[in-house]
């Protein structure tokens, strides 16, 4: 068995593809005269090439690709089923563990309350969450948890938002640090029902509340403000939306994102009603493929400690796209208003800290908005994030385009899909760019 870091590694997103903005500024693509090409393959012969390899050499049970401009419906390519031992095929209903594809939905949910007033980007999160005020950093990150100083920087919302308020992670920390976060419970995440020897016995705590009050009582790992490090942050971030909106978290995103935005198959668990719909998820390791987390008896067929906002959801391809084509169209989705344009616009920004440094870091080049990865430059408009079981999902909003792969094997290191699937589609509308 892998260590716990590499189990649950998830992978720069794609520093060498450039995502969708280089070579595309200025596009003239028209989102109908695309969607009036009626086969999907045809379309993107490119991602359909990759979709079927892998399926077809027995790499992933199935995959599948959701891509669509405007308000038009996505384009699926799916090949292959649920899992190995499954004759049910893949489609846009079926069920993924999306796992870091959380963080932009909480992301965007903390903006529409920036949005609103309730909340400041560079407000202290201290003023909703005392216990946060006077915060220790470790004089050596990773080091010892004795040996700290007083922050000087309060932890604020663009912080947490940006991976940035110094925070640690059992699966990016090593130490006295990472043991800590074990002993308290502070493991807001599930891979399988199963014994997993590497990730020994630890239970996560009971509450969102509890989960936020322990985590205040840890030593940062860095000063506030200074450093790109991958965190608990945005499960934090889940706290901070139930306090300042006086709702419990899942219940805010019920009610402000998933209702609206017609997103009806994405949640923290899956009832039995729907567990016919769900992917295995596989472990990969010597060429062989493993079930981690079987349908059948997937941890996610239990409730979770709490509505975990960094790491938690199951979604299918067809909601997820939902998602993505609300930002893509400015905070609009089937003629109703989630967020506005302007609430967009800030989320899917650079938010990060000026001083901040990204060299040698997963996001090198790029910028971070609100729980995801941002492009700049040639770049720019791009904004999304991937999944600790391969899965991807990015909008480019200068051209109105989204796009989501789905599969499910860890680590996310195991396999390249997820960094070719970008460069797939930017070869497709390349294609169509020249052809128009």
């Amino acid at each position: 068995m892998p260590d716990q870091t590499l189990l649950l590694s998830r992978r720069s997103l794609l520093r060498s593809a450039g995502w969708l903005g280089a070579g595309l500024a200025g596009s003239s693509l028209l989102p109908g005269r695309l969607m009036a090409q009626p086969a999907a393959e045809q379309l993107y012969p490119t991602v359909t090439n990759l979709v079927y390899e892998y399926v077809a050499s027995g790499k992933l049970a199935g995959a599948v690709a959701a891509i669509g401009f405007g308000s038009e419906a996505p384009a699926q390519i799916a090949r292959g089923t649920l899992a190995f031992d499954s004759d049910v095929p893949v489609d846009l209903d079926s069920l993924y563990r999306i796992y870091s594809m959380t963080k932009p939905v909480t992301g965007m949910a903390a903006m529409m309350l920036v949005d609103e007033g309730k909340i400041g980007l560079d407000q202290p999160i201290s003023d909703f969450l005392p216990k946060f005020a006077k915060m220790q950093v470790q004089v050596t990150p990773d080091g010892s948890i004795t040996d700290l100083k007083p922050a000087q920087t309060a932890i604020t919302l663009r912080h947490l938002l940006t991976h940035t308020a110094g925070l640690g992670y059992t699966i990016i920390q090593k130490g006295p640090i990472k043991e800590a976060y074990e002993d308290a419970g502070l493991v807001p995440a599930r891979v399988s029902r199963s014994a997993i020897p590497v990730l020994g016995t630890v239970k996560t705590v009971p509450s969102l509340a509890e989960f936020a009050d322990k985590l205040a009582e840890m030593p940062l790992v860095y000063e506030p403000g200074t450093t790109f490090s991958y965190s608990v942050s945005l499960d934090l971030l889940g706290r901070l939306i139930e306090v300042v909106s006086g709702k419990s978290f899942d219940v805010f995103l019920a009610e402000r994102l998933f209702g609206p935005c017609g997103m009806a198959s994405t949640g923290w668990q899956v009832s039995p009603t729907q567990v016919s719909r769900l992917t295995t998820n596989y472990y990969l390791h010597d060429g062989k493929a493993d079930p981690l987390d079987p349908a059948a008896t997937s941890a996610y067929l239990d409730p979770p400690a709490f509505a975990f906002g960094g790491a938690g959801l199951v979604s299918s391809p067809r909601d997820y796209d939902r998602f993505l084509m609300m930002l893509a169209g400015g905070g609009m989705i089937g003629g109703t208003r989630l967020m506005s344009e302007a609430a967009v616009r800030l989320g899917t920004s650079n938010l990060l800290p000026a001083a901040v440094p990204t060299a040698g870091t997963w996001i090198e080049g790029a910028g971070f908005g609100a729980g995801g990865r941002v492009g700049l430059g040639a770049d720019a408009g791009t904004y999304g994030w991937s999944g600790a079981a391969g899965t991807v999902g990015f909008v480019n909003t200068r051209i109105g385009l989204r796009a989501g792969l789905f599969v499910q094997y860890m680590p996310s290191s195991g396999l390249p899909i997820n960094e070719e699937f970008p460069k797939s589609v930017l070869t497709d509308i390349s294609a169509m760019k020249k052809a128009a």
